[in-house]
């Protein structure tokens, strides 16, 4: 009886391993990663620690608008009908938070990164340019927000989610900012609030 209850769940963790191994692998081009579960358990794969959900949203924004709330540490878009879709999202950590409204002013997948000059002084170790691809810490998309230095970007630091850690950007998993990158055009409102 022993036995057949334990086969029973190798067999249903295999089953669901390969299956999270399938659905993550389209969210990587150039077959990046090598995470042999898809993020079965959150890390690595860019599964949440914040699970992506649909909530009820009352509000005046058109649909297509991006509302994040910082101290919640939720980005939302909204869906229309009193409904948005819900982000989990790493954000500034302490004197680096801000607010406004923006526009999303340009759109990239596996974007390249360069530390800004007041980074760099603050961080001197840091490289001068990092090329797009799995350890870049812009991650698999950025939204860049008018002409500022501020983005929302994936991570390849999912454990980061839900945390003040950031410059001022918005972080959010690679799953989740491809989701997100594929439903926000060029020109989207976007309003931050503390």
């Amino acid at each position: 009886m022993v036995w057949r209850l334990f086969i029973g769940v190798v067999v249903a963790f295999s089953y669901v391993a390969a299956a999270s191994t399938d659905a993550v692998a389209q969210f990587r081009p150039g077959n990046y990663g090598n995470d042999p579960v898809g993020g079965f358990f959150g890390f690595g794969g860019g599964g949440s620690p914040i699970a992506r959900t649909t909530v009820s949203y009352p509000s005046n924004y058109k649909p297509g608008t991006i509302v994040i709330r910082s101290g919640e540490r939720r980005l939302y878009l909204m869906l229309g009908n009193g409904q948005a879709l819900s982000y989990g999202i790493g954000v500034g950590r302490d004197g680096f938070g801000w607010s406004g409204v923006k526009r999303v002013s340009a759109k990239r997948e596996w974007p390249g990164w360069t530390p800004p000059a007041q980074m760099l002084r603050r961080r001197p170790d840091l490289p001068r340019h990092m090329a797009g691809g799995p350890d870049n810490p812009l991650g698999a998309r950025a939204l860049y927000l008018g002409s500022s230095l501020y983005r929302i970007h994936g991570s390849n630091e999912p454990e980061t989610i839900g945390q003040a850690v950031s410059s001022g950007c918005f972080r959010l998993t690679n799953e989740d900012v491809i989701d997100l990158y594929g439903r926000v055009p060029v020109g989207a409102t976007v309003i931050v609030q503390q």
